[in-house]
């Protein structure tokens, strides 16, 4: 599980899928990416995701806590917190 203390000062993610280009989104792009895709499968949620009820709150935990959603079999979302250099 990946530590929320390296998250808490990036601005912008990498967001990969498969057969599309990488992103870069910053992290209200990305908190609103995830949280659209958790309205859509609330029916099937990862298990330590199900524990909050509020929507904001499961994106949060799941921006923080991880960096791979899967999706369906052989599809997934991956995101990394990266720096750009000015």
């Amino acid at each position: 599980m990946a530590d929320p203390i390296m998250y808490s000062s990036e601005d912008y993610y990498v967001l990969l899928e498969p057969n599309q280009p990488e992103q870069i989104l910053t992290a209200a792009e990305l908190f609103d990416r995830l949280k659209a895709v958790l309205n859509d499968r609330q029916d099937n949620l990862p298990r330590d995701v199900q524990q909050f009820t509020d929507l904001d709150e499961q994106t949060k935990y799941l921006m923080e806590t991880a960096c791979t959603l899967d999706m369906n079999p052989g599809e997934y979302l991956q995101w990394y917190a990266v720096r750009l250099e000015k």
